[in-house]
């Protein structure tokens, strides 16, 4: 600010003849504190440095100057408490104002221009993208980015995770996107990449390790907490956000990949080239074009695979839904090579079932002839069951079963009558009436039921009560033992002599 002569005038005056300190002068005439110091100290004034008031945190501050050199992240709360144990009384807001102004600032560092090669290097990294619902499943948004590093040209592509398999689903769909692989693959130490750091030590992700040796490259990690490193995807995918991502409307995830594929081939090609804004990016991709390695004459299998256990029921769990199996391969380990649109399910070499990805949560996903396998072979069991236990209790049932099947009766509802009447009658009385109704050419279950009372009221027993009925319904067939009827017509006439009754009752 320019101070005019008639202001300079006014604040030496104010200063000499009315004794007003500069922040006082500054608030009465509407102006900053610098600009009374500068028109002062253009008449040669010079001011007295005000000596700051004594404060309770005085005697501790070499103390405080101390630990904060030898523990610079040392939290302000954990420090008041320890100079509260030395004495100190005064208030922890004061004390944490005070502390932010002690605390010793990191030396700030200068960083070389990074420059590569046309097809030299490339870098790659994660971006969370919020959430897509899908049906009563809330999967994240997760945005693999892979930018090269000479032409800064961008391949972006959405997947609902950010497990192996879509990790590697991205490079190999970048190096299909730039038509070529680069040499060096820069990131940074997300799990995907590396899985065990100790100083200089690397431990690399072995299945990164086959897709690098697949198509040439070096998987190189930087350095910790050095994000510079790998500048360029970092704002690579801050372009993403602000560019394309914003505001943007897309109804599934396929329609969502397909506007960022026209994307990363328009609008991001054509932004400025950093090195040269002449040039763009598209433009500097043409001349990095042929420098990139070739691709492998042969694709990376891609995919998920994970071993399920298959429990007593037909179906294999995999990503929060159930698959179905053929029945016959219950209680094994089966194989699981799952993609975006498909589930297929394998044993050993041998596919056993390929279904349509559901994306959903809680989901039965069944093949409709494993259910009807799996019905039949019920069926077909409890059939078997029953004529094991007819053959072993009445063996002459397997005749009878003969005779009905050449007249196209119904072996099921026989079997089940036969079964009904052993648990009434027992296994030796149903031979005998199963051979008479052989023997009578009749092979039915009613000839069978015949039989068998008219062998019970030849013996003189009583209905057969089934096992565990109710009460109610085992009282029907209790026998009931009738009353003389000439107890009612004697009740029923009056007596002629009432005495010669009397002494017959």
């Amino acid at each position: 600010m320019t101070i005019c002569p008639e202001l300079r005038a006014h604040i030496v005056r104010l200063h000499h003849a009315e004794h007003w300190p500069v922040g006082t002068i500054a608030r009465q005439l509407g102006v900053h504190h610098t600009t009374v110091r500068r028109a002062l100290a253009a008449e040669g004034i010079t001011l007295q440095a005000l000596s700051p008031r004594p404060s309770r945190i005085d005697p501790y501050r070499p103390f405080i100057a101390e630990t904060l050199q030898r523990y610079p992240k040392l939290t302000a709360a954990r420090l008041y408490a320890m100079v509260c144990e030395r004495g100190y009384a005064g208030c922890p807001h004061h004390f944490r104002h005070q502390v932010a102004g002690m605390r010793p600032r990191p030396v700030a560092q200068a960083y070389l221009r990074l420059r590569t090669l046309p097809g030299e290097q490339a870098q790659v990294d994660w971006a969370h993208m919020g959430y897509m619902n899908i049906g009563r499943a809330r999967r994240p948004l997760m945005a693999f980015v892979m930018v090269l590093s000479y032409s800064r040209r961008i391949f972006l592509r959405f997947f609902m995770d950010a497990r192996m398999d879509s990790f590697l689903r991205g490079h190999v769909e970048a190096f299909e996107f730039h038509q070529g692989a680069v040499r060096i693959v820069l990131y940074d130490n997300l799990k995907s990449a590396v899985l065990e750091r100790v100083g200089d030590a690397i431990r690399l992700n072995p299945t990164l390790l086959r897709l690098a040796s697949h198509y040439r490259f070096e998987p190189r990690p930087v350095a910790v907490a050095r994000g510079n490193e790998k500048g360029r995807v970092e704002r690579a995918i801050s372009y993403v956000r602000t560019n394309f991502f914003a505001a943007r409307s897309y109804t599934d995830l396929a329609d969502l990949n397909a506007q960022a594929r026209r994307w990363c081939e328009g609008a991001a090609c054509a932004r400025p080239w950093p090195e040269d804004h002449r040039m763009t990016v598209g433009a500097a991709f043409e001349a990095e074009r042929a420098h990139l390695l070739p691709l492998p004459s042969y694709d990376w299998v891609l995919g998920e695979r994970v071993a399920v256990a298959v429990g007593k029921s037909p179906y294999v769990r995999f990503d929060l839904n159930d698959y179905s199996v053929p029945h016959t391969h219950v209680q094994r380990t089966l194989a699981v090579l799952a993609d975006e649109q498909r589930v297929r399910i394998f044993d050993g070499p041998a596919e056993l079932a390929c279904h349509a990805r559901c994306w959903d949560r809680g989901q039965q996903i069944e093949d409709p002839t494993h259910v009807q396998d799996l019905v039949a072979h019920k069926r077909q069991a409890r059939q078997n069951r029953g004529y094991d236990q007819l053959a072993q209790a009445a063996p002459a049932s397997a005749q009878l079963l003969q005779m009905a099947a050449a007249r196209g009766h119904n072996l099921g509802a026989i079997t089940a009558a036969l079964l009904r009447l052993l648990q009434r009658y027992g296994a030796q009385p149903l031979q005998d009436a199963i051979l008479d109704a052989i023997g009578r050419g009749v092979p039915h279950p009613n000839a069978v039921s015949l039989a068998l009372e008219r062998a019970r009221e030849a013996a003189g027993l009583p209905p057969p009560i089934p096992l565990l009925l109710p009460e109610h319904v085992a009282r029907r067939d209790a026998p009931v033992r009738p009353h003389p009827l000439e107890i009612y017509d004697r009740h029923g006439r009056r007596p002629e002599h009432p005495a010669q009754d009397q002494a017959e009752d």
